[in-house]
């Protein structure tokens, strides 16, 4: 689905509309093909729409009408940016698809309970990534004080992307799982920690991967980005 947001004409497009794919980088606006996947039935992209009719269902036939409220209220609490950088609301669903995909994916427990908290978990500000290809690991560096590393059913969870080029500037996907950092209530995971990269790696490559923060509670973080050439 494409998002317009309109002026004096048409000032900004995110998303794809027929055959065109609108976007946004710091250079400006752009245009280019659509591009589809050669196979829509990969196992991951058949484990992603498992996992979304999983928590649909399990949200309308599982969830009772308290916590269904009680994620409606967190969802008209929190706002959100949309690819456009505009505030806006998702629904409760949303929140609860959003909160608990990632968790169905990694076979994490899936959280019913709406969060009390009425607020997105803070980015790490100094998340950064280091590469090897002699290893193919990545090495993810965190701050290990943040609340969600002392918090038993807390994690830091990791997306590696596609490697790319060394010239190339921009990324956003595809991005596979690299795995979760858990926190734990009486010692907190070590900085930094090591993760088995889910593609082949190889030295002087350009590497992206991103990071969330998933909390006890249900709340997810916005991702927060590193990128690194990737070493020997």
């Amino acid at each position: 689905m494409a998002l317009i947001k309109f002026g004096g004409g048409v000032v900004q497009m995110s998303g794809s509309i027929a055959g065109n794919t609108f976007a946004r980088n710091r250079y400006g606006n752009y245009c280019r093909a659509r591009t589809k996947p050669v196979n829509p039935q990969t196992a991951r992209q058949t484990s992603i729409r498992s996992g979304m009719a999983f928590l649909t269902s399990r949200w309308g036939q599982t969830l009772t009408a308290v916590q269904r409220t009680a994620w409606n209220l967190y969802a008209s609490s929190v706002t959100m940016t949309n690819r456009l950088g505009e505030t806006i609301n998702l629904t409760g669903f949303n929140h609860y698809i959003r909160s608990n995909m990632i968790r169905k994916q990694l076979a994490y427990t899936i959280i019913d309970d709406g969060p009390v908290l009425f607020e997105i978990p803070a980015g790490d500000p100094v998340f950064s990534i280091a590469g090897s290809e002699a290893t193919q690991e990545v090495t993810v560096s965190y701050d290990d004080t943040m609340d969600w590393a002392t918090e038993t059913g807390s994690y830091l969870v990791v997306y590696a992307g596609q490697p790319q080029n060394a010239q190339r500037n921009f990324f956003d996907g595809p991005w596979k799982v690299m795995g979760g950092i858990a926190g734990v209530d009486a010692a907190p995971p070590a900085s930094p920690a090591t993760q088995a990269c889910p593609f082949v790696i190889t030295e002087l490559q350009r590497e992206w991967c991103y990071a969330r923060i998933m909390r006890l509670d249900g709340r997810l973080s916005a991702p927060f980005r590193n990128n690194i050439f990737i070493g020997a």
